[in-house]
């Protein structure tokens, strides 16, 4: 394994420092490449750094030359591509055999560079684990959070630990083993440890002159501090541990009831009583678990739930088809990095620091290097492992069922920590500077036209106030202007004439003036707002979105302003604007619908101008019209049977051509 200039590690802190390099962004990508041409084509790991020599990024690839190119050329289209090659400064690589030894090294670098851009967990708070000191000749179990040590075998990550202290001692009950934190545990400890070489002379003395503890005398320690037990038979119960946190419980079910069995034909029934009542403690423990498949599967099924810069991981642990327990993590990125990144990202991450691995992983993602992880879990497991994403079936729901769950870990975790109040602060604090406005906008308008060639024109003004939405300010408005083909420039002078008149501005239910107005368009929509106003004399500080590149066009400037992608004011700003957008359609979509289900009467033979006011006026609406029955119908006074059942059957293939328009626009998108 070649390495190129791996420096000492580094710890970054909340986010990169800003660029210092004086050359146009051009040259400094075209600097880059041209060191980048100079890179091998060999697998291996790249680590991007900006001007403190701090890696900023880390990275795998089969073809590091080919990888590279694509960040210095910006082909690749991550959103966060631009942004970070701007405080990239120089980069390092590490050439190895072949991409599974890639992707070991990666994990390797990320752990001890903890980059700013690659996806950890959030509070970067280490999680409990029960561990195993397989190293000691009577090893003990222990919950702890330290740093991973040799000789010791972890089973975790858990990230409720009263349930991982809980499992201990179900555990303690069910095969007696030392605790870590026992004293007399410890003093045969050091005793074995200065004498290597005298483990028998050692258990004599212990049997002589030790002193059992209490978890002997309750039948949860097997008495080791008393020479109770020889190494050999010890091992035993330690393997029936590793078993149990494994998940293979059937096993040592299995075990304990031929041990139970040979006790009874032996007429030893106290040992054959205490091994009922673990047998009993398992029982209980499965009770309390759902069984999910009806064979002993092993499975791991992750879902998550992403809002702007966080989201939220749920692992569901399936062993022998039942729900072990579940882990909700935190992570520090979310819409701004794409599906694939932060899954791939997560499962490297987690799968790193436990030795619980099950037969497959289940995600909602297809991973470009889903081969290479499974060879790396399986290396890990011993066995084969592999990644699935599932269509359909009990797998899919339990899928759907953990992005819940992640949903609202993530909700819990914003409101304990205050997240959205503070994203929100920012967003505003941010927009007051980029729109140079007099004030944080505490309430923001926004509109948005809708329509379909001129027909159907409505508008819609939504209203942020402290940086959420506030639905009760929500309003509507069908446009009046008829010009026979869409025109949002003057729709728009039109809605904002409407919203803005003195007898509006004086009403308490349009609520107070707005710190900020956005208008949904480039600049013909902040033109004709900025006319508008003029007209009435107002002065409202007020900007256009643009849908393309998320322009912001303000009035005193004719650059627009781009806010920084990622930014809590750029994803405020965005909500608004897609808010807007989605209460304009949908009121755009009852006024055509309705249109549309009225005019379908017109279809049906035998039924005029007075037929159809006449049925309307008995139901009082369509809905109730549609779920009506030929009886129902043919009940409307002047309406015959067979009139009522063309009216029944027009309104049957109308709904399906609806339901089939509907499916065919859900496929497209």
């Amino acid at each position: 394994m070649a390495r190129n200039r791996v420096d000492r590690p580094s710890r970054l802190g909340p986010a990169p420092a800003a660029p210092t390099h004086t050359e146009p962004m051009a040259e400094h990508l075209a600097r880059l490449a041209a060191e980048v041409d100079r890179v091998p084509a060999d697998p291996g790991c790249y680590l991007w750094k900006d001007a403190d020599g701090q890696v900023v990024y880390v990275g795998k690839a089969k073809n590091l030359r080919a990888r590279m190119r694509q960040y210095v050329t910006l082909a690749d289209e991550r959103y966060k591509i631009p942004l970070m090659m701007q405080v990239v400064e120089s980069f390092d690589y590490v050439v190895v055999e072949n991409e599974h030894e890639a992707l070991v090294l990666e994990r390797e670098l990320i752990a001890q560079y903890r980059p700013y851009y690659n996806v950890d967990y959030k509070d970067d708070k280490s999680y409990p684990f029960i561990a195993l000191t397989k190293s000691d000749v009577f090893p003990a179990i222990k919950y702890t959070r330290e740093k991973h040590r040799p000789g010791t075998r972890y089973f975790g990550p858990y990230t409720d630990s009263r349930a991982a202290r809980e499992t201990i001692d179900t555990l303690r009950k069910v095969t007696p083993i030392c605790s870590a934190t026992c004293a007399e545990w410890k003093r045969v400890r050091r005793l074995i440890a200065a004498h290597p070489d005298e483990q028998d002379v050692i258990q004599l003395v212990c049997a002589q002159n030790g002193r059992p503890c209490f978890d002997y005398h309750v039948g949860r320690g097997p008495g080791a501090c008393a020479g109770m037990v020889s190494p050999e038979e010890y091992a035993g119960h330690v393997r029936a541990v590793e078993r149990f946190l494994a998940g293979h419980r059937s096993e040592v079910v299995r075990e304990l009831a031929d041990q139970m069995a040979e006790a009874a034909d032996e007429l030893d029934f106290e040992r054959a009583g205490r091994i009922k009542r673990r047998l009993e403690v398992i029982d209980g423990l499965d009770d309390r678990q759902q069984v999910v498949f009806p064979t002993n599967v092993d499975i791991d099924l992750i879902g998550f739930y992403r809002e702007e810069t966080i989201a939220g991981a749920c692992v569901f642990v399936v062993r022998e088809g039942r729900t072990q327990r579940t882990c909700e993590f935190i992570l520090d990125k979310g819409l701004d990095v794409s599906e694939e990144e932060l899954a791939a990202g997560f499962v490297k991450r987690y799968y790193d620091e436990t030795s619980d691995i099950p037969a497959e992983v289940c995600l909602a993602q297809d991973l470009a290097d889903a081969e290479v992880l499974g060879e790396w879990l399986g290396e890990k497991r011993g066995r084969k492992c592999r990644l699935h994403r599932p269509q359909r079936g009990e797998k899919k729901r339990l899928l759907d069922m953990a992005a819940l769950n992640a949903r609202h870990a993530l909700m819990r975790y914003m409101m304990r920590t205050g997240y959205a109040d503070d994203r929100t602060n920012q967003a505003l604090l941010e927009l007051e500077s980029a729109l140079a406005l007099p004030a944080p906008p505490l309430r923001i308008e926004c509109f948005d036209i809708s329509t379909i060639h001129g027909n159907f024109t409505v508008a819609s003004m939504v209203v942020f106030t402290n940086g959420r939405a506030d639905k009760g300010q929500y309003r509507r408005f069908k446009i009046k202007s008829v010009t026979g083909e869409a025109n949002d420039f003057l729709s728009m002078q039109e809605v904002l004439g409407r919203r803005y008149a003195p007898e509006r501005m004086a009403d308490e239910r349009f609520g107070s003036r707005p710190d900020l107005l956005v208008v949904d368009g480039g600049k013909p929509q902040l033109t004709a707002a900025l006319t508008q106003l003029k007209g009435l004399g107002l002065d409202i500080p007020v900007c256009g979105l643009a849908k393309a590149d998320e322009e912001i066009f303000v009035p005193w400037d004719d650059t627009p302003v781009v806010l920084p992608s990622g930014s809590a004011s750029l994803y405020l700003v965005k909500q608004v604007r897609d808010e807007a957008h989605r209460f304009a359609i949908t009121f755009h979509r009852e006024l055509r619908d309705k249109a549309m289900t009225v005019s379908v009467l017109d279809e049906v033979p035998g039924v005029g101008e007075k037929r159809k006011k006449a049925v309307m006026r008995h139901f009082g609406s369509m809905k109730r019209l549609r779920s009506a029955s030929v009886d129902e119908i043919s009940a409307v006074k002047g309406v015959s049977e067979s009139v009522a059942r063309s009216i029944y059957e027009t309104l049957r293939a109308w709904e399906a051509e609806r339901t089939r328009e509907k499916s065919a626009q859900s496929e497209k998108a």
